[in-house]
């Protein structure tokens, strides 16, 4: 396979089907991004992370080469190729909640940051919520299958608890957001 075909060069790009797109058009943005978090996720490996850690982002990224497909294919109706769908979202369910077995309740929100793989976590959970908010715009216009949407909706609540499970592990605390008028009372009360 050749890595320069020179095709594109008129900013036009094709899709699984055949059709010609712009490289521009909202199709494109919501699979460049899912591939953006395929990326993002890569990264997060990078990092000494735990096994069941490991072990999820594995197959999240595989997911996501689904996903891009599912995006990159008009008329999904007579698409052959594989989709995620109800047992993927179940799967992501169930590591949700083994993983918050290990975390105390939320009290309040956190503050995205902590261990380089906590913190590039948290990166990728808004990088998933832009791929669908774009999956969403792009479905207001263009038939996509209803899962692609379920799916990033789930995938960036795992991202999520990952992060902080990752943080805890690495032995990070979690910062809570103050709101201003609580900052404002505790600095009254220090005087």
């Amino acid at each position: 396979m050749k890595i320069y075909t020179r095709k594109g060069d008129t900013g036009d790009t094709a899709l699984f089907g055949g059709s010609k797109t712009k490289k521009n058009n909202i199709r494109i943005h919501a699979y460049g991004t899912v591939d953006e978090l395929n990326s993002t996720l890569g990264m997060v490996l990078s990092y000494s992370i735990s096994k069941i850690g490991k072990e999820i982002l594995n197959q999240v990224q595989h997911d996501l080469f689904v996903v891009g497909a599912m995006l990159a294919t008009p008329n999904p109706e007579n698409s052959k190729i594989n989709e995620v769908g109800e047992q993927e979202v179940k799967q992501m369910e169930e590591w949700i909640d083994t993983l918050e077995t290990d975390l105390e309740p939320l009290k309040s929100f956190i503050l995205p940051g902590g261990s380089g793989a906590g913190s590039t976590l948290h990166l990728a959970r808004t990088v998933c919520r832009r791929a669908e908010r774009e999956s969403v715009e792009l479905s207001q216009n263009e038939a996509i299958p209803e899962s692609v949407i379920i799916y990033l909706n789930r995938l960036s609540d795992l991202l999520f608890v990952l992060a902080r499970y990752e943080n805890k592990h690495q032995g990070v605390e979690e910062t809570p957001w103050i709101p201003v008028r609580e900052k404002k009372k505790n600095k009254k009360s220090e005087t």
